[in-house]
């Protein structure tokens, strides 16, 4: 009998569909399950599913999370960027109960994100409460390129999941290879502010400054307890001094450097305060899934600006083009730059 990885592989390869009989396949938690026949319609079980979806295989995307807004939509394939709200099954704030999931008839439930006991029981709850398959994908920023393939085997999308696959990793390469010749002494130290007073942050090794971690950027939080998002005080703030301050709020943006009690920061005096593109997802921050790849290149140049000679505006527009599937216009790709809702 063929190992399951071997026919996966070998049907995936092959370009053909699925055989008559169900295809046994392992999910990035070590669960097996079941595809009864060709994958043509995936639910996303959250955010991350739908944008990594959305870049690999638009077609197969049966909705979103949550409806996009016509700002985002400007920057997604008509017909597709508008396919309706369908709730979420995991996360903070999940909406969709499993009536809406079985009325909808995916072949396929995707979840991409921690491959923890918690979210693989979900996973296999869900899929054994309603007989879909239910594959559950690394998040995590670094095994991207893993899960682009892995992807791209599930669906039968190889060719193209190695493209994606390929790309993320080649700016993974450059960027950390650039990165390395400085020396750590030498690194930004880096506030990421949120909300409107700019008074929320991530916590060392929370998945909201992921990739500033990635590019070796010294988190001024790293030194408090726990994980995710912390509310903090400005005298804090003060105490850390962080040499440059990445935001993904308009408003805090916008007043930072009139507050009288800010400007007493370096990052604000040295008007090292930067406010993160998010169209049509955000660049730096949420959701936690592919789209904050073109981020790393901007994150780059505004963190070490004398390692990053490439111009963002071609890199943005290649971006969208590869994995958004849509060629925005000057005008477009300065709008998004400039950080605007």
């Amino acid at each position: 009998m063929m190992h399951r990885r071997s026919l996966l592989g070998a049907v995936a390869a092959a370009g053909l569909p699925w055989p008559a009989g169900a295809a046994t396949v392992s999910d990035d938690a070590g669960r097996t399950l079941s595809l009864p026949g060709p994958v043509t319609r995936v639910f996303p079980a959250g955010p991350p599913a739908a944008i990594l979806l959305y870049t690999l295989a638009p077609e197969m995307l049966i909705g979103w999370p949550r409806a996009n807004r016509p700002e985002e939509r400007e920057f997604l394939l008509p017909g597709i960027g508008n396919r309706p709200e369908v709730g979420r099954l995991t996360g903070r704030g999940n909406t969709a109960n499993l009536e809406v999931v079985l009325a909808l008839k995916p072949d396929l439930i995707l979840d991409v994100g921690s491959v923890a006991s918690t979210y693989a029981e979900l996973a296999e709850r869900t899929q054994n409460q309603t007989g879909i398959p239910y594959a559950l994908l690394d998040g995590r920023f670094g095994a991207t390129v893993a899960t682009y393939r892995r992807l791209g085997a599930l669906l039968a999308r190889t060719e193209r999941a190695e493209t994606l696959a390929r790309w993320t990793e080649a700016t993974l390469t450059t960027l950390t290879q650039r990165i390395a010749t400085v020396p750590q002494a030498e690194r930004p130290r880096v506030y990421y502010a949120r909300g409107p007073r700019g008074l929320e942050t991530g916590l060392a090794g929370s998945i909201n400054v992921e990739t500033i971690e990635v590019l070796g950027a010294r988190n001024v939080a790293t030194g408090l307890p726990g994980r995710g998002l912390a509310s903090v005080s400005l005298e804090q703030v003060l105490a850390w001094n962080p040499d440059v301050i990445i935001t993904i709020d308009l408003t805090f943006a916008g007043e930072v450097a009139r507050n009288p009690l800010w400007r007493a920061v370096s990052a604000v005096r040295s008007g090292r305060v930067h406010l993160s593109p998010k169209l049509p997802f955000g660049w730096v921050d949420f959701p936690p899934s592919v789209n904050r790849l073109i981020g790393l290149w901007w994150l780059a140049k505004v963190l070490y600006p004398g390692l990053v000679s490439e111009d963002l505006p071609t890199l943005t527009r290649e971006f969208y083009q590869l994995f958004y599937h849509v060629t925005p216009s000057d005008a477009q790709v300065a709008r998004v730059l400039a950080g605007r809702d």
